[in-house]
């Protein structure tokens, strides 16, 4: 038996999420079934995050057990084979036995698009929202500093999930402007239900003037949903990438790491 990591990207538009439900197709369930035309093993594909219905990915990552003789470098083409054109498996390698793609996920990257123009595009629609009034993208990039730190997410959640602890830590938030996209990563610990979509929707306020740039800091201390924006529409959102243990150990010109570094050995007290 062995244990094969993989990186997965999707198109979510057609699916309820990653997850498997008992009443909806999900990501989880079209890859363990092709898996299962592959090999006739029935696994259970473990996934970084729980992408809600209609999130994208681009470096979803996952691990299963496998007994097949299939070279680990290999199962990529294998399950492609199986699978529709809106999943493909970008790598497959052989993890270690200890390797847990949910529990040792260190940093996870997720990027929100707003095409940002009167007239909705007609082409990349399915990957982006529609925001037809003019948004200061610089002072969303202010604003955004705010967010950085170990801070109380509550007022950036919506109700439905039964997590132990609503505290979050952003490592790194970007604003950029390309054209008329408008795109906002962010990299964090974890995230709440809907934390990225509803950043985004305050980060459109606060760059419409709907919103002032002090909101970020008056919900970290009031943790009221009412005070931020709207959550944005599922389909903006990609999960892009998830750094582990071994992706973090050297340098780097992002300044992730030493950001990761910093909390993991002084965390920081909330901002309340």
């Amino acid at each position: 038996m062995k244990k094969i990591k993989l990186i997965i990207e999707y198109d979510g538009t057609g699916y309820s999420g990653w997850q498997r439900q008992k009443n909806a197709l999900s990501v989880q369930q079209v890859v363990e079934e092709a898996w299962e035309l592959v090999s006739g093993e029935k696994v259970c594909v473990q996934g970084a995050g729980r992408t809600d219905a209609g999130v994208h990915a681009l470096g979803q990552t996952a691990h299963f057990v496998t007994g097949c003789s299939i070279p680990p470098e290999k199962i990529a083409f294998a399950l492609n084979t199986k699978l529709p054109r809106d999943i493909r498996i970008r790598k497959s390698e052989e993890a270690a036995e200890r390797f847990h793609a949910t529990l040792d996920a260190r940093i996870k990257h997720y990027r929100y698009v707003i095409y940002n123009d009167v007239h909705d595009n007609a082409v990349l629609n399915r990957y982006s929202a529609h925001v037809y009034y003019s948004l200061d993208d610089a002072l969303m990039e202010k604003a955004a500093e705010d967010l950085l730190g170990k801070h109380d997410f509550t007022a950036f959640s919506s109700a439905g999930s039964d997590i132990k602890t609503t505290e979050r830590i952003i490592y790194k938030a970007e604003i950029t402007r390309k054209d008329r996209y408008i795109l906002i990563d962010i990299w964090g610990n974890g995230f709440l239900y809907n934390m990225v979509r509803i950043i985004a929707g305050t980060l459109a306020d606060i760059g419409s003037g709907k919103l002032e740039p002090s909101v970020i800091k008056d919900a970290f201390i009031k943790k009221d949903r009412v005070l931020v924006g709207k959550t944005m529409p599922a389909k903006g959102l990609t999960m892009m990438e998830v750094l582990y243990d071994e992706d973090l150990k050297e340098p780097d010109d992002t300044g992730l790491i030493e950001e990761y570094q910093k909390f993991q050995i002084k965390p920081l007290t909330p901002n309340f």
